[in-house]
């Protein structure tokens, strides 16, 4: 069967949800995972109030992760993903527009999937490249693809963020995973730079996963604040494998 994969090194991460954002509390989350309260932002202090205002929880938990994980580093390349993104933004903008409202052009402009990442380089005057994606349930993996892409071109450094939060009541519904609030990012380099070491490898997998169970880049933050080397999930017909050397 081909198998295929990706290698890179962890130079720094940050990780924040409500409740949970020291290394502490996201080791003693990871050894036994209790459900991440709905509310709460962090503040965000190392961007401009008046952009600051803009950021939805979202934002505000991926760009709090993002400034800590960067360290004042410029000209870094950034790779945002999120599997639903500002959905309760569109949501509202959508039921704006039903009772014929007029729409709120920041609304709208912080609603786009790359919105976040753009904010994050206008706050820092960073004219390096940001990609935002979205791959499902396998939106994670998929980014660190993108980010180990990146690498293999020549950068030196890739920022990966990625964020998520549960969905708007009216798709209650639908929610095929226990969505909960959460937020990292990682700062990427090629593999045997210092930092912890990592491996990404794929195989074609049937069936898919099962409905329930926490979203898939919780399910690998829990891997990478735990003890564990190795992690495998299934998601989207495939069967990826994460592992570490620390």
């Amino acid at each position: 069967m081909h198998r295929a994969g990706v290698s890179f090194s962890i130079l720094g991460q940050a990780a924040w949800a409500p409740g949970v954002d020291t290394p502490e509390q996201w080791s003693a989350w990871a050894a036994a995972p209790w459900p991440i309260a709905a509310d709460g932002e962090p503040g965000v202090r190392a961007m401009p109030p008046m952009l600051r205002r803009r950021l939805g929880q979202l934002g505000k938990m991926a760009l709090e992760t993002a400034y800590a994980a960067l360290d004042g580093r410029a000209d870094v390349p950034t790779v945002f993903c999120s599997r639903h993104g500002e959905t309760a933004r569109a949501i509202a903008l959508l039921a704006d527009l039903a009772q014929r409202a007029p729409l709120s052009p920041t609304a709208f402009g912080m609603s786009v999937h790359n919105a976040n990442a753009g904010l994050f380089s206008i706050a820092r005057a960073d004219r390096a490249n940001h990609i935002a994606l979205a791959a499902g349930t396998s939106t994670l993996e998929h980014a660190v693809i993108e980010a180990c892409g990146l690498l293999a071109d020549g950068e030196p450094l890739v920022l990966l963020v990625t964020a998520d939060t549960p969905l708007p009541a009216i798709f209650a519904g639908f929610a095929d995973r226990d969505e909960q609030p959460h937020a990292f990012a990682w700062l990427l380099a090629p593999a045997g730079a210092d930092g912890v070491q990592c491996a990404l490898d794929w195989t074609a997998a049937a069936p898919d996963e099962a409905a329930g169970g926490l979203p898939g880049s919780l399910d690998v933050l829990r891997f990478m604040a735990g003890n564990a080397r190795q992690f495998e999930r299934v998601a989207q017909r495939r069967r990826w494998r994460w592992s570490r050397d620390a």
